[in-house]
């Protein structure tokens, strides 16, 4: 049976609302307190397996080879052995979970060592991070950002419509779910001020996005064709690209966001892979007018992924979802975001991540960000508890989390959340 078949079941118990079921089997990279040795990892139900103890038994590597790849602290080396081997190990590794196979499901002694429960283990960040783009490719959010920023009816600035627009933001601080988030620190100039200011943030935000992880690469001076695209392309992982939107209003002309986008980003631990997501792919919205023949793409080249924006803040003790929106509303696909960041002959790597931009839909329920739910601030976000929100404030904690609904099944992402830390005292 192939891995993605609605009928397959593990042998291991996983509840119908799991984000992990065995169509899934998403990568990451874990320790426990026992072993603190950083290595690979799938998510099945309330466990990993050990994707480590299942390469040293041979079960997972081609017959004659030697080489290992999951006993590293990063998917790196395995993502660079491209798709070939990524689709025969997601079978084998399917296979073995299958109610219906033997090896593990009656070998107590490698289930002992291979399978570890979720709740007895840390995650870490899945790979090393080589560079990251972050894109801009909903229109919803594009415009209504053009609306707030700078007042007017022409939302959309003249460019957008031609192509992905993207920036080259920090590898460096692109953290695993669960790292603090300090305040950061920077120059602003508020509306009712002369001069700008340096101090903490006093607009902080999110960025609901979906993270591309890349296990392919191309050489400088080569363009990178759709069929490339897709095969570079490892997985899909949540994303939250924190935002200080007054540093942003301040620094941002004329060449685009700097330090307000570069202080943080934050991806869940897990890595789904793209063959995990074949069942979900749709249209995407119609592009007018039609792109130029290097982004022109084959049809339902979207997910149709549900995504939900949780806050939570020192005084709750639970959280709350403030938004529902999905990844099929985007504008511009991944593959043609990455056709696009390829067509001048820029070089891409593996480990390389893209930013899908933030994901925001039609209504108020659907927005992506604080900044389009508060309406720039002049409209509060109103919790449960009755607090008010127009950005984040110091101890609120935030949470991403996605799925695409399969039958009888789903295929989760995990959680990115992290809590806000105050700002470190500016020098006098």
């Amino acid at each position: 049976m192939p891995p993605n078949d609605p009928a397959l079941r593990s042998f291991i118990a996983v509840a119908p609302d799991s984000d992990f079921p065995i169509q899934n089997l998403p990568y990451g990279i874990f320790s426990t307190d026992a072993d603190p040795h950083r290595r690979a990892c799938v998510a099945i139900g309330d466990f990993v397996l050990d994707l480590e103890v299942i390469e040293a038994t041979g079960l997972t590597r081609p017959a004659g080879e030697t080489d290992t790849v999951f006993n590293e602290d990063g998917l790196n080396a395995y993502m660079a052995l491209g798709p070939a081997v990524w689709k025969s190990t997601r079978a084998r590794v399917s296979e073995l979970l299958r109610a219906d196979t033997p090896i593990l499901r009656d070998d107590a002694a490698l289930r002992k060592l291979a399978l570890v429960p979720r709740a007895q283990a840390r995650m870490h960040m899945p790979f090393a991070v080589l560079a990251f783009t972050d894109f801009f490719s909903s229109k919803q959010h594009a415009g209504n950002a053009g609306k707030i920023i700078r007042g007017n009816e022409s939302t959309l600035a003249p460019n957008w419509l031609s192509m992905p627009i993207g920036y080259n933001s920090r590898a460096s601080t692109v953290v695993v779910s669960g790292t603090e988030i300090r305040r950061p620190l920077g120059q602003r100039k508020p509306r009712n001020v002369e001069q700008p200011l340096f101090g903490p943030c006093a607009n902080l935000d999110c960025e609901l996005e979906m993270g591309v992880v890349l296990g392919g690469r191309s050489h400088m001076g080569d363009m990178i064709a759709e069929a490339d695209a897709e095969r570079m392309i490892f997985g899909f992982t949540l994303l939250n690209d924190w935002s200080a939107r007054d540093i942003q209003a301040w620094e941002y002309q004329p060449l685009g966001p700097f330090l307000a986008k570069a202080f943080a980003t934050t991806i869940s631990p897990w890595i789904v892979p793209a063959e995990a997501l074949e069942p979900f792919r749709v249209e995407g919205p119609a592009q007018d007018p039609a792109p130029f023949p290097y982004l022109r793409q084959s049809p339902k080249r979207n997910y149709d992924i549900a995504l939900d924006i949780l806050l939570k803040t020192k005084s709750m003790s639970e959280y709350a979802r403030v938004s529902q929106t999905n990844f099929k509303y985007m504008y511009w696909s991944s593959v043609q975001q990455l056709m696009h960041h390829g067509c001048t002959g820029c070089a891409m790597n593996v480990g390389d991540l893209l930013g899908s931009g933030t994901i925001s839909g039609d209504t108020r329920g659907e927005l992506g960000s604080l900044l389009e739910m508060s309406w720039g601030g002049s409209n509060p976000l109103e919790l449960p508890n009755g607090e008010k929100r127009t950005f984040l404030e110091d101890g609120d904690s935030l949470m991403f989390r996605g799925h695409a609904q399969g039958e009888g099944y789903r295929i989760g992402f995990g959680e990115a959340e992290g809590s806000i830390l105050p700002a470190h005292a500016p020098p006098k």
